[in-house]
């Protein structure tokens, strides 16, 4: 007990960061590690908050994929899968191989680029399903590297066009795969101790309160402020990327 005034400041911190990144995981079907892996790297090591993100991620990817799967959207989702699985295995190699900064530079860079032309008012992009390849094998290599690929997985499906909740049903599956493959990853390089399933017990009913806050909100937002959102999310996601990048 001696120790616990010392450690309230973090909690606190990673309890705020936690919600709000649920809630928005909520609203958006996104988001959760893109807001969460950079802020609570701050004061934990990485290699304990990417595996813990991922539990948790995948956990509110069932919750959100499975009530509304007749929603999915199959003919763009089954494209994308085996390069998602092919992704997380090469990403999964490169964490014994690999210096990130560099890719972690070079992908703040690009999600910058694309959230800023999302967010000016100029006509929008259709894409092929042939983007799911690159889009599956980046997004899987880049969240096993640093459990932030879903802006890959953002930019083929709103290339696809689909309406806001189709979106959020069918983003949501795509990380029920990913995440499998990842934990999966995880558990067998030893990532998973007592101590991180604990935190993760511990943290769950926050995390649920706040993905049932952020679905109220989903029903409310029209699809246009629903793609501005998306695009707000991944603007200051990329900022925080390439700031972790330039410090790294």
């Amino acid at each position: 007990m001696t120790g616990l005034p010392m450690l309230q400041p973090e909690i606190l911190f990673s309890a705020g960061v936690l919600f709000f990144a649920y809630f928005i995981r909520g609203i958006a079907g996104f988001g959760s590690a893109l807001i969460s892996v950079p802020l609570l790297a701050i004061f934990f090591p990485v290699s304990q908050v990417v595996p813990l993100i991922g539990l948790l991620d995948w956990l509110a990817s069932v919750s959100q994929g499975l009530p509304n799967r007749r929603l999915i959207r199959w003919p763009d989702l089954l494209p994308l899968l085996p390069f998602t699985v092919l992704g997380v295995s090469t990403g999964l190699y490169l964490h014994t191989v690999l210096t990130p900064a560099s890719l972690l530079f070079a992908l703040s860079i690009f999600i910058l680029l694309y959230a800023v032309y999302a967010l000016l008012p100029l006509p929008p992009l259709h894409g092929g399903r042939w983007l799911a390849g690159p889009a599956g094998l980046l997004g899987g290599t880049v969240g096993a590297l640093f459990g932030t690929g879903g802006p890959f997985y953002v930019i083929y499906l709103t290339l696809r066009q689909p309406d806001k909740t189709e979106f959020r049903t069918t983003i949501a599956t795509i990380f029920v795969v990913d995440g499998l493959c990842r934990i999966v990853g995880f558990s067998l390089a030893g990532f998973y101790t007592w101590r991180t399933l604990a935190i993760f017990a511990g943290v769950v009913p926050l995390v649920a309160l706040s993905l049932w806050l952020g679905g109220r909100v989903h029903l409310r937002i029209s699809h246009k402020t629903f793609v501005r959102l998306v695009s707000l999310i991944l603007l200051g996601s990329g900022i925080a990327l390439l700031l972790k990048a330039l410090t790294a």
